[in-house]
């Protein structure tokens, strides 16, 4: 009897062991289950924001990056057109096979509608002749597709009977060029206006009290010595005086006259210069003044530095 209660509470003993030895289960709090959300959200947002700052640097660069392209217009064939026709249009003798000679001249220029209205515009029997001078072309500018406009203006001589004037005039013609770059006026020399002075005035530097009365004095003896030998001076001798090539060698037979109204106006350690240099030139006894603006400093002596 002994040994079953023996047996027994042995038996007992072997299951509380084993299920002692049972794995445990951690189990997350409420608390943890926040602090895990947090994270997700802090990295969820850090994430976010790199992107963000990564695709503004992108749109940044593209909007840097951005290129507008100007189309060079190619205008060499329609001035030299227009000009062989202007010369062929405005020239004409008072005789009846110069004046056939013109009709089919100018046909080679015209449409058809623009033919039959130029047929009679120098008449067989003109008292006049005219002969054409200087041709000079101010403007060429699109008018629609392969359609372009032109400005140009014309020095004629009339003669008639012993008597002679130059007259000049300008006009506006229309042409079109197909692909293939041929030309043709489509539009009659219409009276036209060319451009005429400005009445713009460029508003002149003046003295503003910056650079003192002495070194006044020292940069003009070194700019009337420097242009005393500027015109002969070559690349070496320009060194001394000149630097990054601010001024070119001119290889002119010019003798240096004056300088005329020079204004300073210091900035930083820098004196600007604007002034007007006269010279008698020798080849055409004439006089040559040249306008600069110039940048000096002073190391250990002055230098035009620009």
């Amino acid at each position: 009897m002994e040994q079953m209660k023996g047996f027994i509470k042995k038996k007992e003993k072997q299951t509380l062991e084993t299920k002692s030895k049972k794995t445990k289960v951690r189990t997350v709090g409420p608390r943890k289950k926040i602090m895990l959300f947090l994270w997700m959200l802090l990295i969820s947002s850090l994430a976010f924001g790199i992107y963000k700052n990564f695709t503004a640097i992108d749109q940044h660069t593209v909007h840097e990056r951005e290129i507008i392209e100007t189309n060079i217009m190619d205008t060499n064939a329609i001035e030299s057109f227009t000009k062989k026709f202007v010369k062929d249009y405005y020239t004409w003798q008072n005789e009846k096979d110069s004046i056939e000679q013109r009709a089919e001249k100018i046909n080679d220029y015209l449409t058809e509608d623009l033919k039959a209205l130029n047929s009679d515009t120098v008449r067989a029997d003109i008292p006049t002749s005219s002969s054409v001078g200087n041709i000079d072309i101010w403007l060429v500018s699109p008018e629609n597709d392969n359609t372009y406009a032109v400005v140009y203006s014309v020095d004629q001589k009339i003669t008639e009977d012993k008597n002679s004037q130059w007259i000049h005039s300008a006009y506006r013609i229309v042409l079109y060029q197909d692909n293939a770059g041929n030309l043709v006026i489509t539009q009659n020399p219409t009276l036209w206006s060319i451009p005429s002075k400005s009445d713009y005035e460029q508003q002149q530097p003046e003295s503003n009290g910056t650079v003192d009365f002495d070194t006044v004095q020292e940069v003009t003896e070194f700019l009337e010595t420097f242009f005393t030998f500027y015109p002969t001076a070559i690349d070496k001798e320009l060194a001394y005086y000149v630097k990054n090539n601010a001024l070119p060698p001119i290889g002119k037979d010019y003798i240096f006259s004056e300088l005329i109204n020079p204004v300073f106006q210091k900035s930083g350690h820098q004196i600007q210069v604007w002034v007007s240099v006269k010279y008698l030139d020798e080849t055409t006894k004439g006089e040559q003044i040249s306008q600069y603006v110039l940048t000096l400093e002073k190391d250990m002596n002055w230098m035009i530095v620009q």
